[in-house]
């Protein structure tokens, strides 16, 4: 079995650039933010990828990877893995490296970042654990959801939208025509509320890879997250 999501950033030398693809929570789990899921990861929760992040560090020598799993302990039967591609453009044929970790039954791991480094060892302190060369850094452990979302104020403006469709204008495109003032309420609802996620957890698997690792390509930089049961 296989889960995966993906997300691209742009590496430069004087700034950092993030773009996050990710799917509109629809409900909220027990656990943490949780996204709609096909039926074979819904009845397999230990493969199920909540979220995906990547970002470099202010100096751009680091690229951060985080992969969160809204599960209670990582899986013993499940490979956590990115790849990493990196190129010249956007349009041209990358790069590959494959990050990929395994953890034991007492939640020690395991991390290869392709066949250039190597590090293993209980990650959960608040520091994580270092690779011997200095240029990985691992955290697995529970954090704060850091998915951010206005469940309440979303919610409220769907059925504020509901309600009035019946009475709506639409354009050739199917949009609604809105007045300003409509318009105005319908955003300060969306702006009001607050993070639906602020006080759910979620298990956080965060990587800390020096770029001349991952970047033999290029700088720009696409990553994808999958589980797979081993």
């Amino acid at each position: 079995m296989s889960v995966h999501t993906a997300i691209q950033l742009l590496i430069r030398n004087s700034a950092s650039f993030l773009v996050v693809a990710f799917l509109l929570a629809v409900a909220l789990s027990s656990l943490a933010a949780d996204h709609a899921d096909a039926p074979a990861v819904t009845a397999d929760p230990a493969t199920d990828i909540a979220d995906i992040y990547a970002w470099t560090t202010a100096d751009t020598r680091n690229i951060n990877l985080v992969m969160t799993v809204p599960v209670a302990a990582f899986s013993d039967a499940v490979q956590y893995a990115f790849r990493v591609e990196s190129s010249e453009t956007f349009s041209a044929a990358g790069v590959e490296v494959d990050v990929i970790c395994t953890f034991a039954s007492d939640q020690n791991l395991e991390c290869w970042v392709g066949n250039e480094d190597y590090v293993s060892g209980d990650a959960s302190s608040e520091f994580g654990l270092l690779s011997e060369s200095g240029l990985v850094r691992v955290f697995a452990g529970e954090r704060n959801d850091p998915f951010f979302f206005n469940s309440s104020g979303f919610n409220e403006t769907v059925a504020t939208v509901v309600t009035a469709a019946p009475g709506l204008t639409f354009d050739p495109a199917g949009c609604p025509t809105l007045d300003s003032a409509t318009s105005t309420a319908l955003q300060t609802q969306l702006a009001t509320g607050g993070d639906g996620f602020a006080l759910r957890s979620v298990l956080a698997l965060v990587l800390q890879i020096d770029r001349s690792l991952l970047t033999a390509g290029g700088d720009v930089v696409a990553v994808w997250g999958s589980t797979h049961r081993i």
